[in-house]
């Protein structure tokens, strides 16, 4: 027996694949700026491998890199431009609970909405750094 998809499934699976396209493509295009040149990186491309052997508080200290959300202040670097698309990528999963949110509301499916946007919340409190936790 076939399962068909709910409304919010279908619109949480296209938003997630048509952002995954825009995320794939600012990856494409910010590796090109970085391997190009056109913006010079905080960290030389051929001195990268250095870099990757270090435990992370090595890294930081040695490449004048903050943890968290610092990377923003260093968006004239070539390799710290690829951040974007990355941190974009990441909140794909929150834009789909908030797209999904008011066709649950819609129907009045209050136990989804409640979980959606305690996801949300989780979500965005996760990522804001607030909590200590992780690289932030």
């Amino acid at each position: 027996m076939a399962v068909k998809a709910t409304e919010e499934q279908v619109l949480y699976a296209n938003i997630l694949n048509k952002s995954m396209l825009i995320g794939l493509a600012g990856l494409v295009i910010t590796f090109i700026v970085y391997a190009s040149g056109i913006l010079a990186p905080k960290i030389p491309l051929g001195e990268v491998q250095n870099y990757w052997v270090m435990p992370v508080g090595e890294y930081l200290e040695k490449s004048g890199i903050e943890a968290g959300w610092a990377w923003l202040g260093n968006l004239r670097y070539g390799d710290m431009l690829n951040f974007v698309p990355i941190a974009f990528l990441s909140a794909i999963t929150i834009i789909c609970y908030l797209a999904i949110i008011p066709g649950l509301m819609r129907k009045k499916d209050t136990a989804y909405v409640i979980l959606a946007f305690i996801e949300v919340v989780i979500l965005c409190v996760a990522a804001s750094g607030i909590l200590g936790t992780g690289g932030h």
